[in-house]
């Protein structure tokens, strides 16, 4: 329901809070005898027009079904580890896992299971560890299970396979060069499998991106100038590639290039954002392809003075030259901020965002500015294509004990809507999510939140955060039951459907209510890896389709058609969404394939 502004006696309310409001603010009865009946006059004919305009309303609210900010839940309230990183796989479940060298988890490997710990530097044998590090959450019984990981996975990257398979590279000291895959099953028996010499540099802060070919691409890291590929196979085998743009936007004693914002471009070149810069780079020719604007403030984004970025929605992908791609980077820490935490001065978080199409021939970076400062913030793309802002801090910057003022509330942003009317503060979380936090879309639609330990090892008392090893939920106002005339459910295809290339496909599907044809869409959506405030792989697109046909009885069909390049959508596993009024459905997996 539209919210409205009422004074009480020199207060501010909304119309939901007006009738509370005036509970507790006396009143005497000549004070009342005016005031009162103004009141009543208003509400009479204001609440009418609310309830009438709901439809419009819907379009323009939260997200899609108002303007209630969704809903909090507690999934879990211990996991038994940090959720430092997260991925959702097709079998709806959720692979999670922390680091390894930071002590022992609260929760146990089964069958008395324990994993041997060798020193970081020289490889001695320390002693063993029977607790886990990685979980995987079960979406539908709301329960975890314990797995093994060996190696250490701090700071780490991956991505999705074509075929399914969690790909998870690089890591901390004996796990900076592992390659490590998850594949999943439905008996609960699979569990990680470790390649020790899979990487050649060593990765730790890097960013991994599935590319048009399915191949991983491996960018960056500590002290890695540099990309490779992998599977290694064929001509990719052995092979180290040099990429100065990472070098060049290095900052001495602080870097702010770390864990680079990366995006395959609609053709096929890859979007990098590190520091303060962005290339267009052909990773073939490895050669740059242009150079965009620096940021107008010149403030770093990248880690550590983390901010999070996001490709927004991808629109008519099938259009060929006329397909645009706009990125969203958002908050992070000003120039010094990593370095004034570092002497116990805790700078103010960005309170900004910044806009650039990059398929535009003359491209420019516009400013937008948020309701609230934040640096370590995740962005998370929603199945209406709007972009949801959570988690972080409202100063300091990354890194242990360098984060304050947590930031409670999300933010929703919509990227359709005019300039300056974009972004909605949401309801507010109990539970900082300060550094090492992450979020991920469900395929129901809620996000889950999960993280936020910045000690260097667990620690539940006398500090000012807490280690949090809960996960949350957050469902934004499309998931209101108020919305449940509005919701499309799909019939058809079944999820875990398989679809070609550029090949059409009629989705049937049914509404309890009325529908308007004119704003029903279909979305793509890609799940992502998520760490460190930026989710590799994130990716929306909006399908092309054509005009919604009555069926009968409240179902409907519509013809869309698959995008036609992997330079659109990389082979793999996706989620397809039917979008109505801004409400989606449910989710169904679709598997792409060439």
């Amino acid at each position: 329901m539209r919210k409205h502004k009422v004074y009480i006696r020199g207060n501010k309310y909304t119309t939901n809070e007006a009738i509370t409001a005036k509970s507790h603010n006396k009143m005497t009865p000549i004070t009342s005898l005016f005031i009162l009946p103004f009141l009543a006059l208003w509400l009479f004919i204001m609440l009418p027009q609310t309830f009438h305009n709901r439809k419009i309303m819907v379009s323009a609210g939260g997200g899609g079904g108002g303007s209630s900010g969704g809903k909090w839940d507690v999934l879990l309230p211990s996991i038994g580890i940090s959720a430092m990183h997260m991925q959702l796989l097709h079998n709806d479940r959720v692979v999670i896992f922390d680091r390894t060298d930071a002590g022992s988890s609260n929760i146990s490997l089964p069958g008395g299971k324990c994993r041997t710990i060798f020193g970081e530097d020289d490889g001695r044998v320390l002693g063993k560890d029977c607790s886990a590090h990685s979980v995987e959450y079960d979406v539908a019984s709301n329960s975890v299970r314990p797995l093994m990981v060996l190696s250490d996975v701090w700071c780490s990257s991956g991505s999705v396979s074509p075929a399914g398979m969690l790909i998870q590279t690089g890591g901390f000291k004996l796990g900076e060069r592992v390659v490590r895959v998850f594949q999943p099953c439905d008996d609960k028996k699979c569990d990680w499998k470790e390649n020790r010499g899979g990487l050649i540099e060593r990765r730790w802060y890097a960013t991994d991106h599935i590319l048009p070919n399915g191949r991983q691409i491996i960018i960056g890291g500590r002290g890695a100038f540099n990309y490779e590929f992998y599977p290694k196979t064929g001509d990719f085998a052995g092979k180290l590639y040099s990429l100065p743009f990472l070098a060049n936007t290095s900052d001495p004693g602080v870097e702010n290039n770390l864990y680079p914002f990366v995006f395959l471009n609609v053709d096929g070149h890859l979007f990098i954002f590190a520091n303060n810069r962005a290339i267009l780079f052909n990773y073939n020719k490895n050669v740059v392809v242009r150079t965009y604007p620096q940021t107008p403030d010149g403030n770093p984004r990248s880690y550590p003075s983390t901010g999070s970025a996001v490709l927004l929605p991808i629109k008519n992908p099938n259009g060929g030259a006329s397909t645009q791609a706009e990125v969203l980077v958002c908050g992070g820490a000003p120039k010094g901020a990593f370095e004034s935490a570092r002497d116990g001065k805790f700078v103010g978080a960005l309170n900004t965002c910044l806009r650039m199409t990059i398929t535009d021939p003359n491209p420019r970076w516009i400013t937008e500015v948020m309701p609230s400062a934040r640096v370590m913030g995740d962005m998370v793309i929603l199945p209406n294509g709007h972009v949801l802002i959570i988690n972080g801090a409202g100063a300091g910057s990354a890194g242990w004990e360098y984060g304050r003022n947590p930031v409670l509330n999300p933010v929703l942003y919509r990227p359709d809507n005019p300039l300056g009317s974009r972004f909605e503060q949401q309801n507010p979380s109990k539970t900082p999510r300060m550094y090492h936090s992450s979020a991920i879309l469900n395929r129901d639609g809620r996000v889950f939140v999960g993280g936020s330990n910045p000690h260097s090892v667990y620690m539940f008392t006398n500090v000012l955060f807490p280690t949090d090893l809960s996960l949350e939920a957050f469902s934004p106002s499309y998931l209101d039951p108020g919305n449940n005339d509005l919701r499309p459910e799909i019939i058809s295809p079944a999820s875990q459907s398989e679809f070609t290339y550029g090949k059409p496909v009629t989705i049937q599907f049914k509404v309890p209510g009325k529908v308007d044809t004119n704003t029903v869409k279909v979305t793509w959506v890609s799940p992502s890896f998520s760490t460190h405030s930026f989710s590799m792989n994130q990716r929306l697109l909006v399908l092309n389709t054509g005009k919604v046909k009555p069926m009968g009885n409240g179902t409907y069909s519509i013809e869309a058609v698959i995008p036609d390049s992997g330079h659109l959508a990389p082979p793999g596993y996706y989620i397809l969404f039917v979008v109505h009024q801004d409400i989606p459905s449910k989710g169904i997996w679709a598997k792409l394939y060439y």
